[in-house]
């Protein structure tokens, strides 16, 4: 999909264009889905006394949240391609609300389990988010563009393990028991979201130039038919082995990220003797690190490719994903407090700079079927979150034993990247092109102005 007027730079405090518009947006709005995906898992610990939840249970409540987003990822990404990105958002943020509020609703293992399956289909929103901002942002910064939006909205994790306790403890003050306290707490996201929703629809649109429905009408973008139908793009993304390659990679970093925020608060919880709020606290930190972590793991690739084009964003992202592995083993053997914590930071960074490297190549993958290919790769993320739960359901296996497994299992997983290649006249064509963005970007990619 080749549109015009992409932005060659990225004015954060600008709202004039559409290009910004749809980057401050999309981030939110990603940040907002977070907020309702993993709005339960600080409260777990009150839940599982409420409903009398065994670790198996548990365990499988976790994949249950992650497994559906897969199917949701894989469908969203096709769909993006097919009715853009603006009317996509705007009906999962509506409709992902209902569920979010719903799970208040829930009075044993099972209701639970089906409550937490709906709400994983939020996760999806990742895929639109990082559709929209590649088609608005040229070659020369949309590394970084992809990753602040995505890495923002990954921020959702870190603020839903701080405010929920203390949407939690608020209640509690107000005289409601904990057994109602977790299930009203739940509503403040859902309400949020849908509100998000209809403005998303209001204030956005699909491209620089116009909506699909506008652009198609004028003939600057092809019918959703033939080469350009669902069933063509994402069988064109199916068959690219590079596709698959970086399907393993982001399960292995945005998978373990998912992971360690379904866990992070019951671990620092049951590990070290901590209260539910502090405990969520130093959780929260894991998560707070998007606020820059994924944006550098962008802004790398985006300077990887000025000296060496596509194969240096390729290697960048071996480089974060080796790190990540091996921090997150160091991690899993901390009995000290305050070590746990400082490693924590420290997988934290890697792991989130290697999505956003992960997301620095997909745009270059397949440009007609850059929603397919975002959807499959999207969808690995939520594959390998599914994987390490069965890491952490096991009665025989401790979480510090599961998380050294999930670092061995990283560092296997960066080869992968190396299987990623392009053809001398894709290195060729995207050189060329990164260069004409360039030409006119003045300042740094990321501006202030």
């Amino acid at each position: 999909m080749n549109l015009r007027n992409k932005a060659n730079r990225i004015r954060l405090f600008s709202f004039s264009t559409p290009q910004m518009r749809a980057f401050h947006f999309s981030w939110f709005a990603f940040h907002l889905c977070f907020f309702g995906w993993f709005g339960i898992a600080p409260l777990m610990a009150v839940v599982r006394d409420d409903l009398g939840l065994t670790k198996t249970q548990i365990g499988n409540t976790i994949i249950a949240s992650v497994a559906i987003t897969v199917i949701v990822r894989l469908a969203i990404g096709v769909l993006c391609d097919r009715i853009g990105p603006r009317l996509a958002y705007t009906w999962l943020l509506c409709l992902g609300a209902i569920p979010v509020m719903s799970i208040g609703f829930a009075d044993s293992f099972e209701s639970f389990l089906m409550a937490r399956l709906a709400i994983g289909a939020i996760g999806a929103s990742f895929v639109i988010t990082q559709y929209h901002t590649s088609v608005m942002f040229a070659p020369n910064v949309v590394g970084t563009a992809n990753a602040t939006s995505a890495g923002w909205g990954n921020l959702g994790g870190g603020t839903t393990q701080i405010l929920m306790p203390l949407i939690f403890s608020g209640l509690l003050m107000l005289g409601v028991s904990e057994t109602l306290g977790w299930r009203l707490a739940m509503v403040v996201p859902g309400v949020v979201m849908f509100i998000a929703g209809l403005c998303y629809y209001r204030f956005t649109q699909d491209a620089p130039d116009g909506n699909f429905k506008d652009l198609r009408a004028r003939g600057e973008l092809p019918e959703a038919a033939g080469e350009g139908s669902m069933s063509s793009t994402f069988g064109a993304a199916a068959r690219d082995i590079r596709v698959w390659a970086l399907f393993v990679v982001y399960a292995a970093c945005f998978g373990v990220e998912l992971t360690i925020n379904n866990i992070a608060a019951i671990y620092f919880f049951d590990n070290f003797d901590l209260t539910l709020a502090t405990a969520g606290m130093i959780a929260g930190l894991f998560g707070l690190m998007n606020l820059f972590a994924r944006t550098m793991g962008g802004v790398f690739s985006d300077l990887f490719a000025r000296n060496a084009g596509l194969k240096g964003r390729v290697r960048w992202l071996f480089i974060a994903m080796l790190c990540e592995g091996v921090a997150l083993m160091f991690f899993s053997q901390m009995h000290v407090l305050a070590l746990a914590i400082g490693l924590m930071l420290v997988f934290s960074l890697f792991v989130q700079m290697a999505e956003g490297a992960t997301f620095g190549v997909v745009p270059f993958i397949n440009r007609r079927a850059l929603g397919a290919v975002a959807g499959i790769v999207g969808a690995g993320g939520n594959a390998g979150a599914v994987a390490a739960g069965f890491l952490f359901r096991s009665e025989s296996i401790s979480y510090q034993q599961g998380l050294f497994y999930l670092g061995a299992a990283v560092i296997l997983a960066s080869l992968c990247a190396l299987l990623v290649r392009f053809s001398p006249e894709v290195e060729a064509e995207e050189a060329a092109a990164y260069e004409q963005a360039a030409s006119g970007e003045t300042n740094s990619a990321l501006s202030l102005r």
